[in-house]
């Protein structure tokens, strides 16, 4: 869990689609970690009737891939299977999704029937999960969003993040399940274990998340009163289609290095310059791994049709920086040339010692970490890929 690879593997995998009226990105790399430990999930049209609504998740796992990769294949399933999310009739599908018969009198299936789905089915994979395997020791976060015409489910179990960007700022965002929060310290200690350095008896830093079963078998206490728990806590918001813009879902290898405002703020400045929602996922992870994330880093984009559209203003800035950019870079080497041997590292703390224009907003330097590599490398072809730590990577100097 705490090994790290001496250089930082950059390789990504993407997706992309659309439907039901949303579009979707993903990135997912492994950075600097031994093992990529993250999986994702985006499905358009659900099973059972539910054409259309949509599913999406990041699983960041720990110990292991094995129970991300489970969940990331099986955890729909029991969700959408299990008879609490299935207890509906089809007139309360139908109005559901928008489809109102002669009459018009079909009821809403409530929140709290979604919402006990929802849970009932984080609990049974966890159970499956145990019964198949009691030596698996390796864990997982889940978050996701569930999103129906109407609603948006947002659901999280564990430290990965969600949120929902509504009129151009934060609108909502899921609460991280740490140890060292009041409730979640308070079932720790009631099942017997101990807070100590903001873990579950001092090893681990999540106070809820599947599998983990080496923390869930304290005697006569029920699953979710365990010292870890698998249930999730899930927030129903009404859509707003003239505000909704989008959602993000990532593992905490992001949000440890950008809190919400930045994330957000960063995402709307990037889809003013591209409508590739993949080019968009891969900005976020690099800009991340810049900004100095160790972890594996998995990121879900998904637009409504609300989200920030691509300007010719935006795009004129854009270019404007980049140009800006390459020609201080020049201007910073061939003064490093006439005083010794090229050096990215101080190329890039002398640019962040000074006020740069039009920086992209949450993503600031780091963001613009390969226009600057690229022009480093053009005008320095001696450098050695192989030993020289400012090629391989640069981090802390934002």
């Amino acid at each position: 869990m705490g090994a790290f690879l001496d250089k930082p593997k950059m390789e990504k995998q993407n997706v992309h689609g659309e439907g039901n009226g949303l579009r979707y990105g993903v990135s997912s790399m492994q950075g600097w970690r031994v093992e990529m430990e993250d999986a994702h999930t985006a499905v358009i049209g659900l099973p059972h009737g539910l054409e259309p609504w949509s599913f999406f998740a990041v699983y960041d796992g720990h110990a292991g891939s094995q129970v991300a990769r489970y969940c990331c294949e099986h955890l729909l399933e029991h969700i959408t299977s299990n008879p609490d999310f299935q207890l509906w009739n089809k007139a309360s599908v139908r109005y559901l999704n928008g489809v109102q018969g002669s009459s018009g009198g079909e009821e809403e299936p409530s929140v709290d029937r979604v919402t006990s789905g929802i849970r009932t089915g984080f609990l049974q994979i966890d159970e499956h999960m145990r019964e198949m395997s009691e030596r698996n020791r390796s864990g997982s976060t889940a978050v996701g969003a569930m999103i129906s015409p109407r609603r948006i489910f947002l659901i999280n179990c564990g430290d990965s993040r969600g949120l929902l960007s509504r009129a151009g700022a934060v609108h909502f965002s899921t609460q991280d399940h740490k140890p060292s929060n009041p409730l979640e310290k308070q079932r720790i200690q009631n099942a017997g274990g101990s807070v100590m350095i903001q873990r579950v008896n001092g090893s681990l830093a999540v106070s809820r998340a599947l599998g983990d079963f080496d923390y869930k078998c304290v005697s006569g206490k029920g699953p979710t009163e365990q010292l870890v728990s698998p249930e999730p806590e899930v927030y129903a918001i009404d859509r707003c289609e003239a505000e909704d813009e989008f959602i993000v879902l990532a593992c905490d290898g992001i949000w440890d290095v950008m809190t919400n405002e930045e994330l957000c703020d960063f995402v709307r400045s990037r889809l003013q310059v591209t409508d590739d929602l993949e080019r968009v996922c891969n900005e976020i992870v690099d800009t991340c791994l810049y900004k100095g994330s160790r972890d594996n880093m998995s990121v879900v984009l998904v637009c409504f049709s609300g989200a920030p559209k691509v300007t010719p203003e935006a795009m004129k800035r854009e270019a404007e920086l980049d140009k800006y950019l390459e020609n201080r870079v020049a201007e910073i080497l061939k003064k490093q040339n006439d005083d010794g041997a090229p050096d990215l590292v101080h190329v890039m703390r002398t640019l962040a010692s000074e006020s740069i224009p039009n920086l992209p907003p949450g993503g600031e330097l780091a963001s613009k970490r390969s226009v600057i590599e690229a022009v480093y490398n053009k005008l320095n072809p001696y450098r050695n890929e192989d030993t020289d730590p400012n090629i391989l990577f640069f981090r802390g100097f934002s």
